[in-house]
């Protein structure tokens, strides 16, 4: 068994943290293919990120893990965890970050991780404490099932839809925690003083309008054709948004 590693990060793409997690991956389970699901999360931000997670890991594939690693909390008396959701395994801090994922899966259960010994860095669990337990599960040498003892979540946030932005991205097109399809098309949202509409599509909006639409994991978001969203509302994430019904 060698089972995809996905990272999900708010370590930053162009800072030394990954690479180092990266390394551990390769040295305990060189078989296993590690993809960069996201290492520019939003920093510190679990409500933020369990949505976001929550919706991006409907396109992995069943048989994977997710190490996801927003820890403010590090080297703190807050709990590790291993998650598995219909068939997907997550490693990470037991703070909130897979809480979102575990109450809108079908099935799951929740695991100690406490078989590793203690990380050598009370700073760095991702390196020193979950990559090792994900490179042990993705490479088949523990069975988890026998090895820890099954537990809840210590921390469990409000899966509802979250009504504010959890991420920007390098276009300005800002996501929400809000499902698309909870949404009647010809409703408005209002956001920073403006009303949105929905379009369907980019180009069924004029250049430069802002407005609301279903991006490509499910959720709604904020965009305008060909310009910058978030530099024209000065927007970031935690705003607060509404929904105004048609």
């Amino acid at each position: 068994m060698n089972l995809p590693i996905f990272l999900f990060t708010d370590f930053g793409s162009a800072d030394i943290y990954v690479g180092q997690v990266k390394a551990v991956l390769h040295a305990r389970a060189r078989a296993c293919a590690v993809i960069d699901l996201l290492n520019d999360a939003p920093a510190f931000d679990i409500v933020a990120n369990a949505h976001l997670l929550a919706a991006l890991v409907r396109r992995l594939p069943a048989e994977s893990i997710v190490l996801g690693v927003v820890d403010p909390g590090v080297g703190s008396q807050r709990g590790a965890v291993m998650l598995e959701a219909e068939g997907r395994w997550f490693i990470g801090p037991d703070n909130g970050l897979f809480s979102v994922v575990r109450a809108r899966a079908a099935a799951s259960a929740c695991f100690t991780l406490d078989w590793l010994p203690q990380p050598e860095s009370a700073s760095f669990h991702g390196r020193d404490l979950f990559a090792p337990a994900a490179a042990a599960i993705a490479s088949g040498r523990v069975d988890i099932r026998s090895r820890a003892r099954e537990t809840a979540l210590e921390i469990e946030l409000d899966p509802a839809d979250f009504p504010r932005i959890i991420y920007v991205d390098h276009y300005g097109n800002a996501m929400t925690g809000l499902r698309a399809n909870t949404l009647d098309r010809r409703a408005s949202l209002r956001l920073k003083g403006r009303v949105l509409h929905y379009v369907r599509v980019f180009t069924d909006a004029p250049r430069g309008e802002i407005f609301w639409y279903e991006n490509s994991i499910g959720l709604v978001e904020i965009a305008a054709n060909q310009a910058n969203a978030s530099s024209l509302l000065g927007l970031a994430v935690g705003d607060e948004l509404s929904v105004e019904p048609a």
